[in-house]
């Protein structure tokens, strides 16, 4: 897959083309990409999808706390993994925010030659997102290509998008936000020194440094998948302000405890994979009983992902 960091760079005819941030890459984005890369396939044309960099809100609403679902590297190897050919990460500024979606489609019309576009039931572009479906379908003739509209993925009652993913995952329900990602949700970090009391009391965590701009689940304790350095273990991991120790001031941390592995691993990188969640997090009347309750957690997290297919 070609990367280019902005539209001036690329230089194709007759492509098939979608555009959107596409964060969490979840199933109702899996739906667009698969329909745009077997269009594309069977016309002979290559598949572009284009993004931004940095996300839009990060111009439009600076004080905005942005709470990703994926990182961009992670979205590329996504856009890989289904066949596209080329994707743009356009720079996201101001001057980019000012243009028509006219304008905008014009310059992407000029160095891709797109054909054919495709977007998601409730896409919106262009200065005011005043470059909704019924604006898309004016322009059509205009600069001459055929707009394909995906409809939504439904699970439950209602479609499937990054917001009811965030709300969801805040919630704790990290099962659902599974279902509707089309994949367990996962965090990345470095592991990093804490303050080692759970080694003190027999149960060893990595403490992970995780970028701000990262959702991080409810708090509680989770049953999870770790991969380290190309294996996987069972994790039971805690989200949360350890009230036992600190109270209920203390910022929030992310605390996995690998089972069946021993080793030093600080300065490694490690990726949860959030199951399940077991209990919300709780101050517990001392040390002995936090333990037990420990030892529950780990019994648990081996029952929920002997029932689940990794």
């Amino acid at each position: 897959m070609q990367v280019h960091h902005s539209i001036e760079s690329i230089a194709l005819h007759n492509s098939w083309l979608t555009i959107g941030v596409f964060d969490g890459v979840h199933r109702g984005h899996q739906a667009i990409l698969k329909t745009l890369v077997r269009g594309a396939l069977e016309t002979g044309a290559p598949a572009v999808v284009l993004t931004f960099d940095p996300h839009p809100l990060s111009v439009l609403r600076p004080g905005h706390k942005l709470e990703m679902l994926t990182s961009l590297e992670e979205r590329k190897a996504f856009f890989e993994a289904t066949g596209v050919d080329a994707l743009i990460a356009h720079p996201f500024n101001v001057n980019v925010a000012s243009l028509s979606a006219e304008a905008f489609l014009t310059q992407l019309k000029m160095r891709t030659g797109f054909s054919h576009m495709l977007v998601g039931h409730d896409f919106a572009m262009g200065r005011n997102r005043e470059g909704d479906i019924p604006h898309l379908r004016k322009l059509e003739t205009r600069l001459g290509f055929s707009l394909h509209v995906v409809q939504p993925f439904i699970n439950g009652e209602a479609p499937v998008s990054s917001s009811r993913i965030r709300s969801t995952l805040r919630e704790g329900r990290v099962d659902l936000a599974g279902e509707m990602l089309g994949r367990p949700y996962q965090l990345s970090g470095r592991v990093v020194r804490g303050e080692q009391r759970g080694r003190k009391i027999g149960v060893p965590t990595a403490n992970l440094e995780v970028p701000a701009d990262r959702l991080v689940p409810a708090p509680g304790v989770y049953a999870c998948r770790a991969s380290l350095a190309g294996r996987t273990y069972p994790a039971a991991t805690n989200i949360g302000v350890r009230p036992t120790f600190d109270g209920q001031e203390a910022p929030a941390t992310i605390e996995a405890h690998l089972l069946d592995f021993e080793g030093e691993i600080y300065g490694d990188e490690v990726r949860i994979a959030f199951i399940r969640r077991l209990r919300g997090e709780h101050k517990f009347d001392s040390v002995d009983a936090l333990v037990a309750q420990i030892r529950t957690d780990v019994h648990r997290t081996r029952e929920v992902l002997n029932e689940t297919v990794p």
